[in-house]
């Protein structure tokens, strides 16, 4: 069994690792926002994503489960550090989701990938065509996405998948460079549920993006079309494929498809 450690130190050889050594380090909310706002280019912005030290509770709790670890990953060594946007630098379908899973993302250092969820999310992207593989199990296994890029509202796995209003506020300014760096490309923007939608539509409007009056209001395969400052920008709403939804049958193979599948179409 490999020693335990709280985290993997960036620029150690793990797989699509974005860090170095060298990337610096936000620990406050003030040094999130000078820190993204000065990120050149995506890959420089991911790397200071990826090391990110701001929130004291999310820090403990992603490198507690690191150390701890699910019976089934013993024998694994857990990524414990906050998970980057992933995907297209020039995206044509951007999907905002809520934050890794303690023993998804947080292990395998990719956003959904190694949980339920995320099984459920590659797969139907393999299906509309915008992920090159079925499957994606762990950063470096060759998976890619056709197209289209990934985002996490809040970038750290939280406990009980409830990260608190300061948390969602400190990590906003990661999304709002992303989404200023690949906004001219994107034609739809998919929300993994409802705390996705509401950072997306937050995120947009902070670029530039006319956002309607009365906001619009969340539901599965709901479709806005928005007025970008690069052209028509199309929201569309779905369910996140969570265990909850997935195993009661609120969120089925068929609707996931449909949504993903018409942001596909809009690409094109």
């Amino acid at each position: 069994m490999p020693d335990r450690q709280p985290f993997v130190p960036p620029g150690t050889g793990w797989p699509e690792d974005p860090a170095t050594a060298q990337t610096p380090v936000a620990a406050t909310p003030a040094a999130v926002r000078k820190l993204a706002t000065s990120a050149r280019d995506l890959a420089e912005l991911t790397a200071r994503q990826s090391v990110c030290r701001t929130c004291p509770r999310l820090v403990a709790w992603r490198e507690q489960v690191a150390l701890e670890r699910r019976k089934a990953y013993a024998d694994e060594e857990y990524w414990g550090r906050p998970i980057a946007g992933w995907g297209a630098d020039d995206p044509r379908v951007l999907i905002v989701g809520l934050a890794p899973a303690a023993h998804g993302g947080n292990r395998t250092g990719r956003i959904f990938t190694g949980d339920r969820s995320g099984d459920w999310l590659f797969a139907s992207l393999h299906r509309v065509g915008l992920a090159a593989q079925p499957t994606s199990t762990h950063a470096g296994d060759g998976q890619r996405l056709l197209g289209a890029r990934m985002a996490a509202a809040v970038r750290c796995a939280p406990p009980l998948n409830k990260p608190t209003n300061e948390e969602r506020d400190a990590c906003r300014p990661w999304l709002d460079r992303e989404v200023a760096m690949v906004l001219p490309h994107v034609r739809a923007v998919v929300c993994l549920g409802s705390f996705g939608w509401e950072a997306a539509l937050a995120t947009l409007a902070a670029n530039g993006v006319a956002i309607p009056r009365p906001k619009p209001k969340f539901g599965h395969a709901v479709e806005y079309p928005l007025d970008g400052p690069a052209g028509p920008v199309a929201l569309l709403g779905s369910f996140h494929p969570s265990q909850q939804n997935t195993f009661t049958g609120k969120l089925t193979e068929p609707m996931l498809d449909a949504v993903l599948g018409r942001a596909a179409a809009l690409a094109r």
